[in-house]
């Protein structure tokens, strides 16, 4: 039996997605938040394998929540649910290791295919908003082409893009921490970007992160 924890402040948002959750025996929901600080005590009490978690709650936000639950090292996935179409918001959640972002307008109908990827350990993001980043991507290479990245620092982008750590990299692809980080700055410096989150919005526009 898979469990789920729902955290969101609106109880008939609550009560709506576990109507959609409740009906795969195989899932079950193991408790509910209405603040981000239920939530965070939610999930280390039931030690869920996914945490649903509304961007906009009260105390702490959903971003936060995802923080805090990140650095206690889970094995809790994190799926992110927002009314808002914003790219900036995209990108902090991947930066902060969210693997699934959906919004609240889709989760009727991709609830439960976003929930299906994070428990097969694949990444789930809405396709309206990565449609939108791929188009303004594909813009944007005809008037200035990035340079070409070796296949080991396109894979090293792709991994940082999914929220993995320069260890963990460097354990995947058996290389030596000190060898993930001169591909990241090689892969940084060819792109002229300047931070983490930069590096993977590009890896969005490129398409390198599956919906």
């Amino acid at each position: 039996m898979k469990r789920i924890v729902i955290a969101d402040d609106h109880e008939i948002v609550r009560s709506g997605l576990r109507a959609i959750i409740e009906v795969n025996s195989d899932w079950t929901v193991s408790g509910e938040a209405a603040n981000g600080e239920q939530a965070v005590a939610m999930v280390l009490e039931t030690r869920p394998d996914i945490v649903i978690v509304d961007y906009s709650m009260p105390l702490i936000n959903g971003l936060e929540v995802s923080r805090r639950l990140k650095t206690l090292r889970l094995r809790t996935e994190i799926l992110l649910l927002t009314m808002y179409e914003n790219e900036e918001l995209l990108t902090e959640a991947i930066v902060a290791g969210i693997r699934g972002f959906l919004f609240k307008s889709d989760a009727s109908k991709h609830l439960v295919s976003a929930i299906e990827a994070l428990l097969d350990g694949k990444p789930y993001f809405t396709s309206i908003l990565l449609e939108k980043l791929l188009h303004d991507y594909q813009v944007s290479k005809r008037s200035n082409p990035d340079m070409l990245l070796t296949s080991r620092e396109q894979s090293v982008v792709q991994l940082i893009a999914e929220g993995h750590t320069n260890r963990s990299i460097g354990t995947i692809l058996k290389l030596s921490v000190k060898t993930v980080e001169t591909h990241r700055a090689s892969a940084m410096r060819k792109l002229g970007l300047s931070s983490t989150a930069d590096l993977v919005r590009y890896a969005i526009r490129k398409n390198m992160v599956e919906p």
